[in-house]
């Protein structure tokens, strides 16, 4: 692989990403640093600033690849299942983000932040992975519900999306906000992504 190739670029990218989200999985987001996700590659920290300038930039970009993952497994639900019933594209929606708990938990933690300390040209590579994903939901919707009024299938859209954010939240409890809750009086029923999902979705489509 010549140097400086496109090919290399991507996999060195992609090495990065990895080692970012291989420490994201048991440390948090504050406690990360350049040097750590460095430490988990085969390169130099200093090379890092070749592909990602901040912290921030390399999880913008796990966050992009985990949308991506997302788009491509709603685009293969389309392709599989010409038909669904409400409870169904509900179900397999739900499926979909249990799958994707990375991608809960970077929306739901630290989003604002990465946006900020990006790039404009990093962000703006993000908000293409994020804008192919409001349009899947909306083709999912086209596909199943076409009967639906495409007022109704816009706001199922800029309702759903600003759900997902507080997903993560309400389905990954820790021991100390259990105790915290327990303490306060506040009830707390434990939920999966899958229930709060599907709870979320056919609400949003009606009985």
């Amino acid at each position: 692989m010549p140097k400086g190739s496109p090919e290399l670029t991507n996999a060195r990218k992609e090495e990065i990403i990895n080692a970012c989200e291989k420490l994201y999985r048991t440390r948090s987001f504050k406690d990360i640093t350049l040097k750590e996700i460095s430490a988990e590659t085969s390169f130099t920290r200093t090379s890092i600033y070749n592909y990602f300038q901040t912290k921030e930039e390399i999880f913008l970009a796990l966050l992009q690849r985990e949308y991506e993952l997302w788009n491509a497994e709603l685009e293969d639900m389309i392709l599989k299942f010409p038909a669904l019933t409400k409870e169904e594209f509900a179900d397999k929606l739900a499926h979909s983000l249990e799958r994707r708990a990375q991608l809960l938990k970077i929306m739901s933690m630290n989003h604002y932040d990465l946006e900020s300390s990006s790039r404009p040209e990093r962000l703006a590579e993000f908000k293409v992975a994020y804008g192919n994903s409001l349009r899947a939901v909306m083709r999912c919707l086209e596909r199943y519900f076409p009967e639906m009024p495409i007022a109704d299938k816009q706001r199922f859209v800029y309702t759903f999306f600003p759900f997902m954010f507080g997903i993560y939240p309400y389905t990954f409890v820790t021991e100390k906000q259990r105790t915290a809750m327990e303490r306060a009086g506040v009830n707390y029923a434990f939920m999966t992504i899958h229930e709060i999902v599907y709870n979320c979705v056919t609400g949003l489509l009606g009985k």
